[in-house]
């Protein structure tokens, strides 16, 4: 490969260096953070030979390259006036995008780590809903009410959780920001503030508010307690912390909340859910249409997340929500033109991925469809956003919505629908699905073409008697569609599987060298003695922690056995900082072979045959 074009073709095509703001990589992509992510010539950039793929997270342009991702990095550096220190050009746009990202990333940090508690009490309120319904409970038995306490418990302490999370987000102890919660939900408090009179604190007038099940008056709180609890902290002494910080941080944060913060937000709130429900109930067929048929291009700009606490809100608030089902739909949609795909396609392996990607988003992960099949091929994708419009304007007639906060947009999620409007939630999901299918069909699309051949590169000789693959890592195994992360999970990287770790610790899964490790040190390459070019990527985006909480137990270069210890991490800490640990493991050089697992799905220990390469 020639290092030196291939980086001079890259810069080129996204714009040309002066729209590079910054430049970094990980172990698989190069990370570009533009000032104009439109004037990248992306069909171009895919067809360059050793770049991938492309894709979009957020506001950064990724390049996937692959395991020479380094070497074509040093040569776009060595060949420009651009590093990963600073940026080229002017930074006015940069600080705008910036702030916007800053928000996002501020959203799916705290509201991240709570959806399985909230996707977890929302799908037993639902299955309580479904089992009265159709009169397996009755609604005054003390079974009910003790399943109801479970189901809605999540949600009416939400701003206990969100306190929690959102102090992790903002670097504050989120202990304190639970006691400022439990405060502001206390009983006598809460029938303080509905007694309906006049209520003041040292003369300060307090406005009755009601705080449970709130979304926007705790986020706020916490907010501010960060900058008040770090004030306190920088001009306590050392001796007095532990008393001093978090005592004047709960006496002048609760007030505060209780007085302006909390009302504020409330009004923010209601009006925010007010605002959602008027659109849809006065022009909901119009409204569904255009978010139906958007959402996938709003998921593309990662600008969705910004919609989970209004989703949440107005579950909270109002008991229904119209934002969720549009998702749903847009999901349908994309799956349904996959599923053209593979009808379609002659392609064998291509047709084969794109009934993958298809039963994926099914189950309510798109990305592998978004990015693997309907993007790539530009056709499907726009019969997708028709699949998703053409069941939002069923959605839009018969008034669907979500009554609770579902695990994801897909069919294991349906619960989400039960009430009045359950069955015509079926038959719109249905809709979505098959227009997007019918419309991908007759639009067509220029084939993916057959390489013909699944031998080795030229100059290369590969053992053909087999080699196993190991597990690095004690967990539980995943097929590598559950990534949630379209390279991998598409299978542009190569085969391989995914590990949602128990332990933080990874080993050498075959005999070989270690060619590459990144310095960040969440992700190695390792070449196995019989020519397996195997990647092990510890987590989603943790490239961003720059190698806190990871440490390297080998270098390039060395030897290994299957066991050897190679990266330690603390998978507790990622955890609580809000990224995914699931760890893919891919065969690179996947063309060289054929693939039979040893080992299906579930719990694995380290060292345990998961993989046979021939």
């Amino acid at each position: 490969m020639d290092y030196d074009k291939l980086s001079k073709d890259i810069l080129q095509l996204v714009g040309g260096e002066e729209n590079v703001q910054r430049v970094i990589h990980c172990m698989t992509r190069l990370r570009f953070n533009l000032h104009d992510n439109s004037k990248a010539e992306r069909s171009q950039l895919e067809q360059l030979p050793g770049v991938m793929g492309t894709n979009i997270s957020g506001e950064q342009f990724q390049i996937i390259i692959g395991n020479d991702v380094p070497k074509v990095y040093q040569a776009m550096l060595q060949h420009s006036n651009l590093s990963d220190e600073k940026s080229a050009g002017s930074g006015s746009s940069s600080q705008k995008k910036n702030v916007l990202s800053a928000i996002f990333d501020v959203i799916s940090g705290v509201f991240t780590p709570i959806l399985p508690a909230i996707a977890g009490a929302g799908m037993i309120k639902g299955l309580v809903a479904l089992a009265v319904t159709f009169g397996w409970m009755a609604e005054n038995s003390q079974v009910h009410v003790i399943l109801s306490a479970v189901g809605d418990g999540a949600f009416y302490f939400l701003p206990l959780l969100l306190a929690m999370s959102a102090a992790r987000k903002f670097g504050s102890n989120p202990y304190v920001a639970a006691a400022i919660a439990a405060a502001i939900l206390h009983p006598d408090l809460t029938a303080l503030l509905g007694a309906g009179k006049p209520i003041s604190f040292i003369g300060l007038p307090v406005t009755a508010a009601t705080y449970s099940s709130t979304v926007i008056p705790i986020l706020l709180a916490i907010w501010i307690a960060s900058y008040v609890e770090k004030w306190i902290d920088r001009f306590t002494h050392s001796s007095l912390k532990l008393i001093v910080v978090p005592t004047f941080t709960l006496l002048i944060v609760v007030p505060l909340t209780l007085i302006t913060v909390g009302p504020l937000g409330a009004i923010l709130g209601e009006y925010l859910s007010a605002g959602v429900n008027y659109l849809f109930d006065h022009a909901g067929l119009v409204a569904m249409i255009l978010l139906a048929g958007t959402f996938s291009l709003i998921i593309m700009t990662g600008m969705h997340y910004a919609f989970v606490p209004i989703m949440i809100n107005n579950i909270a608030q109002n008991g229904h929500d119209y934002l969720l089902p549009a998702m749903f739909l847009a999901n349908m949609g994309q799956a349904g033109a996959s599923f053209a795909v593979f009808l379609r396609s002659r392609n064998k392996k291509f047709k084969s991925l794109a009934l993958t990607t298809s039963i994926t988003a099914l189950m309510g992960i798109t990305e592998p469809a978004m990015y693997g099949v309907n993007m790539r091929l530009k056709k499907p994708f726009a019969a997708a956003l028709i699949g998703g419009a053409a069941g939002g304007a069923f959605y839009g007639m018969m008034g669907v919505a979500s009554y609770i906060v579902g695990g994801n947009a897909g069919l294991p999620s349906i619960p989400v629908f039960i009430g009045p409007t359950f069955i015509y939630a079926i038959i719109g999901l249905v809709i979505a699905f098959a227009a997007g299918t019918a419309a991908a069909y007759l639009l067509g699309f220029e084939d993916v073409p057959s390489d013909g051949s699944q031998q080795p590169a030229a100059g290369k000789s590969y053992e053909s008697s087999g080699e196993i693959i190991h597990s690095p890592i004690k967990g539980e195994v995943k097929v590598l569609s559950e990534v949630n992360d379209g390279v991998f999970s598409a299978g542009i990287m190569g085969k391989g599987f995914a590990i949602e770790p128990e332990e933080g610790e990874v080993v050498s899964p075959v005999h070989g060298s270690v060619t590459t490790i990144f310095k960040t040190k969440h992700a190695i390459g390792i070449t196995s003695d019989q020519g397996a070019e195997i990647l092990i990527h510890i987590g989603l985006d943790t490239v961003k922690l720059e190698g806190q909480w990871f440490t390297a137990h080998v270098k390039e270069g060395d030897k290994v056995t299957p066991g050897d210890p190679l990266v330690s991490f603390d998978l507790e800490q990622i955890k609580a900082a809000g990224y995914d640990v699931i760890t893919p493991v891919i065969v690179t050089n996947t063309d060289q072979y054929s693939f039979s697992p040893v080992k299906e799905i579930g719990k694995v220990q380290t060292k345990e045959a998961l993989l046979a390469l021939s």
